[in-house]
Formats: C-alpha cells, structure tokens, sequence
C-alpha cells in the first residue's frame, strides 16, 4: 500500500484527494492546509470550473497538519502529493525529496528551468521518484490519439491541431505574473506536452500572440518544427468571454483518417475513415485524475521512474512553452 500525504487543499487537492478514493494500491494517509476549517474536513468553500465543490469530508484515520514539515516527518507517508502554487513548487519539492519522499507534483514543474533542472537532479540524486501531473495523458480522449498513433492503422500523422481556451479568470492581476507564469505557462502547457509526448521535442518553435498587460502571452499560437514530414500546431489562451469558460480540443490528419473532438460538443471523438464513413471509437480508460495518479503510485511500489510522468519530461514540456513565449516577444523562429 502506498500512503499518500496531499500538501494543498485547494480544487487540486480535492480533486486527487477524490480519485486517490478510486486508485488501486494506495490511500491518503495525511493532509496538510493551514485553513483551520479544512483540516477538520470542511471542504464546502472549494470550488473548481468541473467536478462539483469539495464537500465535507470524513477524516478519520488520516493525519491533518498546519505545518508541511510536519506530514513529511511523518514516517506514515511514502509519497508527497503536492498541490501548492506554482511559486511554491520548487521550495517544497525540494524540502520532501530531502525528507526522503517520493512526490507527485502538479503541473507545471515550476516557472524556471534551473529550478526545475534542480529538483530533477535533486530526485536522481536520492534515488526518489518525482512526477509530474500532466493529466492530459491520460485524459480518455487523448489517449485515444496516443493509441490511433502507435496502432498505425490509419497511417502516419499528416498534421495536428490543439486548442486550449478559456475566459479570463477572475483571479489574475497583471502586475501578479509570478502566480502562475500567465496562461502561455499555466493553461497552454497541457497542449505542449502532448504535443511532446506525441512527437517527441521539436527542432525549434514559431509563435504568434497577444500581449496587452503586464507584459503577459494572453493568447499564443504556435507551429512545431519538427524533422519528419508532420505539421503540428497548437493555440491556446484566455481571452474568451464569460460565455465559454472552457473549450479544447484538436484534429488531427492521418494519411487515412481524421480524428476530431471538441468539448464544446458534448460528444466523444469522431474518427472520419478514407471511405467516407464517421465512427465514434471508445475513448481508452474514464477519469484521468485516477489515471495519472495510479502512474504514481505503480512507479513507487515498482521503484522505477515513471515513462509517461517524468520531471525530466515535465521541464522539457516548460522549455517548449519558454521558447514559445521567447518567439512571440521577438517576432521569429527559436529553437529549443
């Protein structure tokens, strides 16, 4: 059994707090918040944009600590599920890798890729897991097109397109950038990782964006150059109104097929076939929160790294998204 100690009780928490419920192998065995209401499991004022508030929650038999130092003293924990700003994921990642912790960390690895080449070192070094929740991997839809791509049976991929929108959230304030790195970091970085997970990194990026406050990327689009023969582009960004909150999406162009989804539709993917027909192939899995954590949990009790949640893949994710935001500021091609 792996015992799990979540540091965050914001929506991240709870949502892995809810799908570690589902995980086979694993249970939480400690909370850590500074909320007094929250460590008593009243989660009833944590709200998200999907999967319902956080609720009251029964806390019997799992540890709740103010202090972080205090659940990673605690030898009742074998991996640290950190869900803190990303401000703080370099302090914290470090501070429970040096208390002998395996951590799982939300997405992005951090805002800097020195900070971020640290802590995977950091890992290496103590013989530690650390990974790095990139839920799109595991999203059903998305899997599908990691399946249809290694399957082959609709050909090489021609082109791909991914898009990630949003509207604005309520909380940002521009001369607050180091929060979360704007939405080029925080929101685009799930198609940029995909796109890596998919193809591998690219040679070199072209960006296009808007920048209006605070020097910030609020919408970019970006074409991935790559040495095969694919295009491969992604966009993403919160300038949307209120009126669509959340949308993504992509197509992508087999040499025999075409893949389409969008969550606005309210559908699974249609897959198109060279004979003209459309079909609806079952998306692989159901809750991609359970999904990556389960990752987490088999590369702990296998003491091995993780191939599909690694730091190492998670700051090269960041680069991908540094360099994008790089070419929109200069106006030109950056290679990685």
């Amino acid at each position: 059994m792996v015992r799990i100690g979540i540091v965050g009780i914001g929506f991240m928490g709870v949502t892995h707090y809810k799908a570690i419920d589902k995980v086979k192998g694993a249970k939480v065995t400690a909370i850590s918040t500074r909320d007094p209401k929250k460590l008593r499991g009243d989660w009833r004022a944590v709200q998200g944009n999907f999967g319902g508030g956080g609720g009251q929650q029964d806390l019997r038999g799992v540890a709740a600590y103010e202090r972080i130092e205090d659940l990673f003293a605690d030898d009742k924990v074998d991996l640290v599920d950190i869900c803190l700003p990303t401000t703080m994921h370099f302090e914290w990642t470090m501070a429970a890798l040096k208390a002998g912790k395996h951590v799982f960390l939300e997405k992005p690895i951090a805002l800097g890729l020195r900070e971020s080449d640290r802590m995977v070192a950091e890992a290496k070094k103590r013989g530690l897991r650390l990974m790095v929740a990139h839920v799109l991997r595991y999203f059903p839809e998305y899997r599908l097109v990691k399946d249809l791509i290694d399957g082959k049976e609709h050909g090489r991929v021609l082109a791909a397109d991914f898009k990630r929108i949003i509207s604005m959230p309520g909380w940002w304030n521009p001369k607050d950038l180091a929060r979360t790195g704007g939405p080029a970091i925080d929101l685009h970085i799930h198609d940029a990782d995909f796109v890596q997970y998919l193809f591998g990194l690219p040679e070199a990026v072209t960006s296009a964006g808007v920048i209006r406050r605070g020097g910030v990327v609020e919408h970019i689009d970006t074409h991935y150059h790559f040495k095969g023969k694919h295009q491969v582009s992604a966009s993403g960004g919160w300038l949307s109104q209120k009126g669509c909150p959340f949308e993504h999406g992509y197509d992508v162009f087999f040499e025999d097929g075409t893949l389409k989804f969008n969550s606005s539709w309210g559908q699974p993917p249609v897959l198109l076939t060279k004979e003209g027909k459309s079909r609806r192939p079952k998306p692989p899995g159901k809750d991609g929160f359970v999904g990556e954590l389960q990752e987490a949990v088999d590369a702990v009790k296998a003491g091995k790294d993780s191939k599909v949640l690694s730091g190492q893949s998670a700051r090269d994710s960041l680069l991908m998204c540094l360099r994008e935001i790089e070419s929109v500021k200069k106006g030109r091609r950056v290679k990685m």
